[in-house]
């Protein structure tokens, strides 16, 4: 520049904004929390839904467990839930979100024993209503810190009044409930095998219990045949489970399996097995058998068939039949017959049966009316052996930590003692076990009180079936399933799920409140007392004082009144499972609250895929149960959170992230657009690394929210231009706009997030950073008061209205950040208003097609150029002035139709038919296209930097005409 030449900065209108590069988003996050707090933004949008008669739309929150820091499963979770309540209210509907907490339950309870255990306390020498005290007092400690947890996500809802499991509303209405189930004839007690914790002491429902790989023994052991022409002869089963021996009370074959009599001609050195011995063995597996009997192949032979007529004449001697100290307690014949269980896939061909022990072996004699014959109670509630058991009294199946008892052992050495082992060996295979002591469970007879699932609800609804499994069934197929295969797992779960399990044998939940006869049967009429008046005192009391009511001193005086006599009643003392608390939850949050739902159901439950198996589940069995209908119109899932390698993440590995950690290192948001961009539908990763790319995509989309807030500085109402007025490049801009939000509403309202969120990144960064304002960052900067430089800022006014609408439900902090920045206020806040509305008709086919052809035209252009500015040749585009050499005439035509230079940022551009020149350079993806460099002529402007012919000739010195009209 010449030393007389003036400095033009001054004179060009440059970006201007305070909004800041670096987000500082850990520190400043907090105060806008405090903000939207005073504010009462969600208040403010109920106010604003009453106002409007807006649709609502309740997303119920599935409680989670009030005993814990948030784990990153909790933060996906929770701020999918925030992303879908707040894209649904800003697309126009009322909606709601009441965050509550699961209180009761075992989680809870065995925190506070292990507190007692420290101490050497025995559990059971507390007051009941003393230990409740101390177990709700720990539940609300953990939801003080869970909600400021959640709340720091940026997750909005009404955290001043959440529901809670244990509020004595909430107890009062799942006790009533439960007396729905009372009432209509559903609730029986039965006397079955159950999923049993031996170091919880309780009952388990599915969805408590995971599973992992356990070692267990394996046995090959001896029925010896009592009577007729196979005499002498030993049927033999296998099994994994040695203590369920002294259970024994039958042995089952398959009818359709192929039988063999099975002869020992020789033996090695070690061998159980002696010469003569003669085994009964499915032919598919004798050979499997004998050779674990480490009998070689020379050493046995089959004799002859054993058809399933003869199998169906024998009678069988248990193993310990006759032997001494036994006090006769195996020396009954065993029961013999055909079973559809059984196969020959592994195994020996016979299933030992122990239908204390076992559903399949139990349904099997509950379907023939024999269970008083093979019913044991052996088993005692901590896992060890009735103390008059012979041999075996006062063993255990595990110890008091989960680990193997010394049960197993005691079981197979005595029956090696008495000749009835053939075999034994160790096996892995995955087995259940309790998800919160971690222990392995045992099915166990015990007495427990069961909803009937197949029996007809006497509550005069048939719309969708008139037994609960008929209902749910029907119910599913009413309902919107995201993705849609969680139809089908729930279905078939359904389909062949045994009665619900309602009754645990715990302390800390609500009680199953009803009365038993005293001394009758639970088949017998009357056994159950069923009374309005009685159950109405009940709920009058929870409504007070809460389920406490249930165990204070002369309770059941209180409650049966002066109609019954308290001494022919018992009052049961099992709590509900809390599958039914939170099963219940539709009842006391849909339809008792004020902001509930107004038909009682929600349009959206959102959980994790186990809950197909819980939540889901429970709360579908139980709505079946008393209302007829499902509890939900639509359900989402989401997978499992993994380490960035794809492993499940375990503290013992230290590969967990912590969402805290994670909020304090980089900032909420951060964690809310790793959400964003994630598949949820499947399992997800996340670590240090995937973390910093998500990072670095939020300074991409930092950076143009930035750039917009400059160029609409000072913007006012008489700066806009309407869309007819507009240069085709803001036409097309608004075009892809009416795209974009015809994208947005569809993906919000199908919580396609990651698809919405691909879609604002890619335009935000692509179509706008590099190619858009790009382009007009010249006109923005360098015309004076044009008609173009004013419809650039009118479409970055309508950008901005919704970039920071349709990014808020993801971005909830930055885009309230971008808001206020522009639009300050103490009652501004981008969460208190909608969307706006996009006009169809800026939809342009045509335009949009044309616009399609120059993009890819100057996609040639600018990698040309880079090559230049890669060798050094040139500094930047505008010392450029290719020749664009374009075979295609309506190509041709379209780039000599717009300002070709402009959009490539070059001083000047030539556009030509003439054939390519060889050294013209190509890009192999796009056809008939080549551009051939050309330095530009002319001096450089000092005020855009454009290299012209006609720069120094104007009224002001070292410009062009364009910078002299600007400069007046």
């Amino acid at each position: 520049m010449c030393s007389d030449t003036p400095d033009y900065k001054d004179t060009l209108n440059l970006p201007q904004t305070d909004f800041p590069m670096r987000a500082g988003l850990p520190k400043r996050e907090p105060e806008w929390l405090e903000r939207w707090n005073g504010l009462g933004v969600y208040d403010r949008l109920r106010e604003k839904a009453t106002a409007e008669t807006r649709q609502p739309f309740t997303l119920h929150d599935g409680p989670p467990y009030a005993n814990g820091h948030l784990h990153i499963g909790h933060a996906l979770n929770k701020i999918l839930k925030d992303m879908v309540v707040r894209s649904q209210q800003m697309m126009g509907r009322d909606a709601r979100y009441i965050p509550g907490w699961d209180c009761h339950g075992l989680p809870i309870e065995w925190k506070i024993e292990e507190q007692y255990r420290k101490k050497g306390q025995n559990k059971d020498a507390v007051d009941i209503v003393d230990f409740r005290a101390e177990c709700r007092k720990f539940a609300e400690g953990w939801i003080d810190i869970q909600r400021d947890e959640f709340k720091r996500l940026g997750v909005t809802g009404k955290w001043e009044k959440p529901y809670l499991t244990m509020d004595f509303r909430a107890e009062r209405i799942i006790a009533e409930e439960f007396q729905k189930f009372l009432m209509n004839g559903t609730l029986y007690q039965g006397s079955k095998p159950v999923m049993w914790s031996p170091v919880e002491k309780t009952a388990l429902a599915e969805a408590e219990v995971e599973y992992h790989d356990k070692e267990s023994f394996t046995v090959w052991v001896k029925f010896a045949v009592a009577e007729g022409d196979l005499e002498g002869a030993h049927v033999v089963i296998w099994t994994t489970t040695p203590w369920t021996m002294p259970s024994n009370k039958a042995v089952v074959y398959g009818e359709d399996i192929s039988y063999g009599l099975y002869e020992v001609t020789g033996t090695p050195d070690e061998c159980w097995a002696n010469v003569g011995d003669k085994f009964i063995l499915a032919d598919k597996l004798a050979g499997d058998v004998m050779g674990r009997a480490r009998l070689n192949d020379d050493q046995w032979s089959r004799v002859r068939d054993v058809s399933a007529d003869e199998l169906a004449g024998l009678s069988l001697k248990h193993p310990l039949h006759g032997a001494e100290g036994s006090n006769g307690e195996w020396d009954d014949l065993r029961d013999f017959r055909a079973a559809d269980f059984v196969t020959d896939e592994e195994g020996t061909g016979f299933v030992h049966c122990a239908p204390s022990h076992g559903m399949e072996e139990y349904e099997l004699y509950r379907g023939l009316g024999m269970l008083d014959q093979v019913i044991t109670y052996n088993v005692m509630d901590d896992g060890g052996f009735r103390a008059d058991l012979p041999f075996f009294g006062g063993t255990y199946i595990l110890d008091r930590k989960g680990k193997e008892g010394n049960a197993n052992k005691t079981i197979i050495d005595k029956l090696v003692e008495v000749g009835g082992l053939l075999a034994r060996g160790k096996i892995k295979h995955s087995y259940p076990h309790s998800w919160r002591s971690k222990a392995p469970v045992i099915y166990r007879n015990t007495p427990q009180w069961f909803a009937a699932i197949d029996r007809e609800v006497g509550d005069g609804q048939d719309k969708s079936g008139t037994t609960i499994r008929q209902r749910a069934l029907t119910e599913i197929d009413k309902v919107q399933w995201t993705p849609k295969t969680g139809r089908n797992r729930l279905y078939s779960m359904m389909e062949s799920r045994p009665d619900w399990v309602l009754s645990r044998q715990r302390a800390w939940g609500v009680p199953l409140t009803c009365f038993v006869r005293k001394g009758a049967m639970p088949t017998d009429e009357g056994f159950l007392l069923r009374d309005e008046a009685v159950n109405a005192r009940i709920l009058e009391a929870f409504e007070a004082e809460g389920a406490d009511a249930w165990y204070k001193e002369g309770a059941k005086e209180r409650f049966l009144g002066n109609d019954y006599d308290p001494n022919e009643w018992e009052k049961v003392d099992d709590i509900l499972d809390v599958w039914f608390d939170s099963g219940s939850t539709h009842a006391f949050v849909l339809r008792d609250r004020e902001d509930g739902s107004e038909d009682g159901m929600a349009d959206l439950y959102l959980e994790g895929t186990d809950q197909h198996r819980g939540w889901f589940h429970s709360s579908m069995l139980q709505s079946c149960g008393t209302t007829g209908h499902a509890p939900y119109r639509g359900v989402l899932t989401h997978g499992f959170t993994l380490d960035e390698k794809g492993n499940k993440m375990s503290k013992s590995l230290g590969n967990t992230i912590v969402p805290d950690e994670v909020v304090k290192q980089y900032g909420a948001d951060i964690l809310r657009l790793w959400v964003a961009q994630t598949d949820y539908t499947n399992d997800q990763r996340i670590g240090p690394e995937i973390l910093k790319g998500t990072a670095d995509s939020y300074r991409r989309l930092r950076n143009t929210m930035r750039f917009l807030l400059g160029a609409l500085s000072h913007f006012s109402d008489a700066d806009r231009v309407e869309p007819e007025d507009m240069p085709e490049l803001e036409r097309w801009v608004l075009h892809r706009l009416a795209e974009l939000d015809h994208r947005v509403r569809t993906g919000y309202a199908a919580y396609d997030f990651q698809g919405v969120f691909q879609a604002l990144f890619n335009f935000a960064t692509v179509e706008l950073s590099a190619f858009y304002f790009d382009i007009r960052k010249d006109a923005l900067y360098c015309d004076g008061d044009t008609p173009r430089r004013r419809a650039a800022r009118t479409v970055m006014d309508i950008l901005f209205h919704r970039l920071t609408t349709w990014l808020a439900p993801v971005l909830v902090f930055t885009m309230e950040e971008v808001w206020l920045e522009r639009f300050p206020g103490d009652e501004s806040s981008v969460h208190l208003v909608d969307i706006p509305e996009t006009p169809k008709e800026w939809l342009n086919e045509p335009l949009a097609a044309k616009w399609a052809t120059v993009r890819q035209a100057r996609r040639v252009v600018t990698a040309a150029l880079e090559v230049q500015r890669t060798d050094k040749v040139i500094g930047a585009s505008l010392e450029a002035a290719p020749v664009v050499h374009v075979q295609d005439s309506e190509a041709l035509e379209v780039l000599k139709s717009v300002n070709f230079d402009d959009i490539c940022i070059t001083s000047d551009i030539r556009l030509t038919d003439d054939p390519s020149p060889a050294e013209a350079y190509r890009l192999p993806e796009v056809d008939g296209i080549t551009v051939v460099f050309e330095r530009a002529e002319g001096e450089k402007c000092q005020r855009c930097w454009k290299i012209l012919p006609d720069v120094g000739t104007h009224t002001h010195p070292g410009v062009c005409a364009r910078c002299n009209e600007a400069l007046g």
